[in-house]
């Protein structure tokens, strides 16, 4: 028996493992259904593209969605050791204080920005950092301003400020502004949360990391979670615990509690599992980013394209630098839908290159913005199509359904503010054809028809085991099941309503934030890092 399986090996799961096992005496067991990341392509920033869709990606896909044409979207989600953070784009945006204040009204003040603003830094090493920001800088996860941007970038900048977005250094943490994306990045290459987090922690004798085993179910007796059957090489097993620790995302986690016979009672009696416990909640809330995007050719070869030539890659291969060492999204910009906000609703990522709807590749000269709607108002389901464990979930995010229209509103205005940006003197000299079907004038419907025709997903869910302070909640605020010892959830699925940030950074602060609850200490050691 384990002191603590830990289950799921993602943004979340590194650091409740390697926080947990940082006590000698205590022993840990960390469950992952992917491998090792082993491909150069994830090492590489640049080649994070190539990743979606592959082998260390889950590849779920949403239901038909109606507020889209009927379209499915991809919904990428990493399988390998660091879960999403081995694939992602690497940007680490926490958030607007905002977002924290709304969680301590919904889950006390344990959640207020005062109350996780420690865990964010304790998470950091924030190479650019001075004594005026509030960035941790000697933490497990390298976080650095994108160094040598493409000149590109740094004329979709000229263009926000000279539509009255002020420059920022320090968009990291939501403010209002436009800025280069800060990055999870070492000497040039991805920094992952198995990178930060579990490396170091792999050679303590009391932490054992399973890879490559799926967990099918909790194992529950009377009331209590005392165990994982987990599936694997070797065949079926139970592994057992005194506390269990869920990690697996705002997808897996609810998934594997409905096959535990935790969740909708009427909608696990139909597909014919047993319910332990009936809790409604379980894989409602879905919340995730939408983004629409705006692609054209560049008038100059100077794109993140020309990392296909070899130079390109001796460059990196020599030095760490050069297009294969950008992460793709180099700047952002936040800004408000409406004066009345407080805060910003709205995200437009820039990129050097030619991405088309759903991060498809383009091979050509070309630059792309994308809005991206940050507070959705449209929530979805994740709910379970068999009690067979390799059976697919039907993930059904409900775009655009919110009953007033309020979230196309919100994308319709970035999508303007986005085409003005292509207009102005320091970026439209780059602006060639459009690479895909643009709108042909700014009015309601033509904006409504290119926000249906072509808007995707960031992969951001969250939401679907919210923690709250009321009895219906999923867990409460020190992420216990309601009605279910000896198990917690310590992941985005807990995360009351989405952030305005990407969602790994608010990911990796939960789980520290979640090991101060486990364990009821702030402290940690720092030896091993």
């Amino acid at each position: 028996m384990y002191d603590y399986l830990v289950v799921g090996a993602g943004s979340a799961g590194c650091v409740v493992a390697s926080r947990l096992s940082e006590n000698p005496s205590t022993s840990v067991a960390l469950i992952e259904a992917g491998g090792r990341a082993r491909l150069p392509q994830q090492r590489i920033p640049l080649a994070a593209i190539t990743l979606l869709g592959g082998r260390y990606d889950w590849n779920d896909r949403t239901e038909p969605q109606g507020g889209l044409n009927g379209r499915r979207l991809h919904l990428a989600r990493g399988r390998a050791l660091g879960g999403s953070s081995a694939i992602n784009a690497q940007m680490w945006l926490r958030g607007h204080p905002e977002d924290y204040a709304h969680w301590a009204r919904t889950c006390g003040p344990g959640w207020g920005w005062d109350r996780v603003l420690p865990c964010f830094q304790r998470s950091e090493r924030h190479h650019d950092a001075d004594a005026h920001h509030a960035y941790g800088t000697d933490g497990p996860l390298h976080v650095r301003n994108l160094a040598r941007p493409n000149v590109l970038s740094l004329a979709f900048l000229r263009a926000c400020q000279e539509r009255g977005v002020p420059r920022t250094d320090d968009v990291g943490s939501g403010q209002d502004g436009c800025a280069l994306v800060p990055v999870n990045q070492h000497e040039g290459r991805r920094w992952s949360a198995a990178d930060g987090y579990l490396a170091p922690a792999l050679r303590r004798p009391n932490l054992t990391v399973l890879a490559r085993t799926l967990a099918e179910r909790v194992h529950l007796d009377r009331g209590r979670a005392h165990g994982v059957v987990v599936r694997s090489g070797r065949g079926r097993a139970l592994l057992t615990a005194k506390e269990i620790v869920l990690t697996s995302g705002a997808l897996g986690t609810p998934i594997l509690l409905m096959r535990s016979g935790i969740g909708p009672a009427e909608h696990l009696r139909g597909l014919g599992v047993r319910v332990e416990r009936d809790h409604s909640e379980v894989g409602s809330g879905l919340q995730d980013h939408l983004m629409t995007t705006l692609t054209h050719r560049c008038t100059r070869p100077i794109t993140l394209a020309s990392a296909l030539v070899p130079t390109s890659w001796l460059d990196y291969a020599i030095r760490r630098r050069g297009p294969l060492a950008s992460n793709g999204a180099e700047a952002v910009c936040f800004l408000r839908s409406s004066d009345r906000l407080s805060a910003p609703d709205l995200e437009v990522i820039f990129s050097p290159a030619a991405v088309g709807p759903g991060t498809r590749p383009d091979l050509v000269h070309g630059l792309t913005v994308a809005v991206v709607l940050l507070q959705p108002r449209s929530a979805g389901t994740v709910r379970l199509t068999s009690a067979s464990p390799g059976a697919p979930a039907a993930v059904d995010p409900h775009y655009l359904s919110d009953p007033d229209d309020a979230d196309l509103r919100r994308l319709r205005a970035g999508l303007r503010f986005a085409r003005s940006l292509l207009r102005t003197p320091p970026l439209a000299p780059f602006v060639g054809a459009p690479r895909t079907r643009q709108p042909a004038t700014d009015d309601d419907a033509a904006l409504d028809e290119h926000i249906r025709r072509t808007a995707a997903s960031v992969f951001h869910p969250v939401g679907t085991c919210r923690m709250g302070e009321d009895s219906a909640s999923v867990v409460t605020p020190e992420l216990r099941v309601r009605g279910v010892d000896g198990l917690r959830v310590a992941d985005a699925s807990v995360m009351p309503t989405i952030p305005r940030g990407h969602t790994h950074a608010s990911t990796v602060m939960l789980a520290e934030r979640a090991v101060e609850l486990i364990t009821g200490s702030t402290g940690v050691r720092t030896d091993d890092r």
